[in-house]
């Protein structure tokens, strides 16, 4: 089903404002912290709980407006500090190590040298690290971090849970910002009840990337819309000794492994949930989908796919150990920086599918202020910098063009010098990012918004348990069947607190 951006925006802001974000408040309100977290996450929180907050110094306050804690069931958290005028402030930013954060961390310097007193603190860490550590500071309330980057999973939930500090006012009183430039369906997933609580660093769908010198050699060709079945021959026609077919992810973590495996769940006709929230892990489908992905790698893909997630399936793109590659959009823009071996070589074309006629995500990494920070004006102003057009220009001026990160801003596929830069997959960036449906991704439908999520507090646990057991499969550590009937237990649990 093709989507216009009017009518994903449209789906999105319906579902994600109405029956499924009240069930994740309504969840979230019975099940404060131990449902969210865990056990071992809720220690984790408790424990840090006691820590003294991250923002200890301050500045003056910025000419934006104060912004309001979101009210949950009636309970208002209480308005965040800021620290007293005249002191040095140290923003503290929690963010993944992505190539497009550590952009961002790069180029910090050009905003502290406009902003005299002002020192922003990068503590960079993994995907599955940052979760972890990010979930269990703004759940507690410890205040370690002034800025966190944070998924569209977590945006919306967190929101109505007053977790994070409602970003409208700033948005709305700084007109250069131009908040209407942000992507409609990326804005609307960052949102809840009418308030934004994110804004977009980079957005993205997953595209199918591959190499087209080895495909050439091989007499290989990749359509635009290819099927697995077809990427399956494609890779095995490739592998050689020294180069792999395709590298897929199978690190454990639901945004590791779970992220793609997710999609081509769906592409094969399962889902995590029914309509009543029964668990349906346990299915032919689901079956299907996991073991066609073990046999593929198997067949053509790395040799221990269980260390591989977005970083290393990237590095090994890039050296020419393997050919093809499905995962984030925004791994194009890399491939074809100036410093990349394979600028030039490289295709692209949609996510690969089965039933479906799409099988891409629909995702984007945001900046989000905790609402324990005692600097809030201080940390929206960065936030604001760090996503505005004016630093779309400034990382395309001192990084490169095609470091632009993609998928947040309209007015950034109109700059002339980004279009020509991001010629071989700035359209199709929009192209998948326009045709994916994130109300009812797979065949049939479901009670929650999101693609390769569940948008439940409970989820990133469920992910997170039933991905390792997948991971162990793969590992040849368990069979299919046991890794399917655990993950079915572990999901029914979710789902019943749907109900």
């Amino acid at each position: 089903m093709q989507f216009t951006w009017a009518a994903l925006e449209e789906n999105i802001s319906e579902r994600v404002r109405g029956d499924t974000l009240t069930r994740v408040g309504e969840s979230m309100r019975r099940n404060r912290r131990v449902v969210w977290l865990g056990a071992g996450m809720a220690a984790a929180a408790l424990a840090l709980a006691s820590c003294s907050s991250g923002g200890d110094s301050a500045g003056e306050a910025s000419e934006a407006p104060a912004a309001e804690s979101a009210e949950v069931a009636g309970e208002t958290a209480p308005p965040a500090e800021e620290a007293a005028a005249g002191e040095e402030i140290v923003l503290n930013v929690a963010t993944v190590n992505n190539g497009q954060m550590k952009d961002m961390e790069s180029l910090a310097p050009e905003y502290e040298a406009a902003n005299p007193g002002v020192t922003i603190n990068f503590q960079v860490m993994e995907e599955g690290d940052l979760r972890s550590a990010v979930t269990a500071d703004v759940a507690s309330g410890a205040g370690q971090y002034d800025i966190v980057t944070i998924g569209a999973y977590e945006t919306p939930q967190w929101g109505a849970n007053g977790w994070l500090v409602n970003l409208t006012p700033y948005l709305e009183a700084d007109a250069a910002y131009d908040v209407e430039d942000i992507l409609p369906p990326v804005r609307s997933a960052l949102s809840f009840d009418g308030a934004q609580y994110a804004v977009p660093f980079y957005g993205e769908s997953s595209i199918l990337m591959y190499n087209k010198e080895v495909m050439d050699a091989a007499g290989v060709t990749i359509s635009n819309n290819p099927t697995w079945q077809e990427i399956r021959e494609a890779a095995a026609k490739v592998k050689t000794d020294s180069m792999d077919g395709i590298c897929m992810r199978g690190k454990p973590g639901w945004g590791d492994l779970f992220a793609p495996l997710t999609t081509v769940v769906q592409t094969f006709g399962g889902n995590w949930y029914d309509m009543d929230w029964n668990a349906t892990v346990n299915t032919p489908e689901w079956k299907e989908a996991v073991t066609f992905y073990k046999e593929m790698l198997d067949e053509s893909g790395q040799a221990d796919p269980v260390s591989y997630s977005f970083n290393e399936c990237l590095t090994a793109l890039k050296n020419g150990e393997t050919a093809m590659w499905a995962d984030a959009s925004v791994a194009a823009s890399m491939l074809e920086a100036d410093d990349s071996p394979v600028k030039g070589k490289m295709g692209y074309a949609h996510m690969p599918v089965v039933e479906t006629a799409e099988s891409g995500w629909l995702w984007s990494w945001n900046l989000a202020i905790p609402a324990s920070t005692k600097q809030v004006d201080a940390a929206a102003d960065f936030i604001m910098w760090a996503t505005s057009k004016d630093y779309h220009q400034l990382v395309g001026e001192k990084l490169g063009w095609s470091l632009v990160p993609p998928g947040a801003r309209t007015s950034t596929y109109e700059i002339p010098e980004y279009k020509d830069a991001s010629a071989a997959y700035g359209p199709i960036t929009l192209e998948v990012m326009s045709a994916v449906n994130p109300v009812q991704p797979g065949v049939n439908p479901q009670p929650w918004v999101g693609v390769q999520y569940v948008a439940i507090p409970e989820f990133q646990d469920v992910g997170n348990q039933c991905a390792q057991l997948v991971a162990d499969y793969l590992a040849d550590r368990i069979s299919v069947d046991d890794a399917l009937a655990q993950c079915q237990d572990i999901a029914q649990a979710a789902g019943d607190a749907q109900k």
